[in-house]
């Protein structure tokens, strides 16, 4: 199973998330509270998914997907945003994001998504 990197200011979605993924077998290597943190830890862990919150401070997820893209062009990276931000989604698919999950979470969707990606 899959090496997954959460980051995502909320510590609510972070528990929600790891939850979720650890329950369906997945292992949640670490996680990261800005997108600076996420992007460092993407670069010394490697793993195989990152879900990347898009709104958070110090360095929002755009920024971050962009680093961590330029660190490994084939990274996979599933953003996560709230309701209402499709133009930030359209930034991110140009950038490279593999997909898309919006909170709140649903179980079955994330598990879709990762499983899509994580082949």
């Amino acid at each position: 199973m899959a090496n997954i990197l959460i980051v995502d200011d909320s510590r609510t979605s972070r528990k929600v998330l790891r939850g979720i993924l650890e329950e369906a077998g997945y292992t949640v290597i670490d996680e990261a509270v800005n997108g600076q943190e996420g992007a460092d830890k993407y670069k010394s862990l490697n793993p195989d998914l990152v879900t990347l919150d898009i709104t958070m401070p110090v360095m929002d997820g755009i920024e971050a997907l962009r680093l961590i893209k330029e660190a490994n062009a084939n990274a996979k990276v599933i953003m996560v945003t709230a309701a209402g931000q499709k133009n930030k989604m359209i930034e991110c698919i140009k950038i490279g994001a593999d997909d898309f999950l919006t909170k709140p979470f649903d179980k079955e969707e994330i598990i879709n998504v990762i499983k899509k990606i994580v082949k």
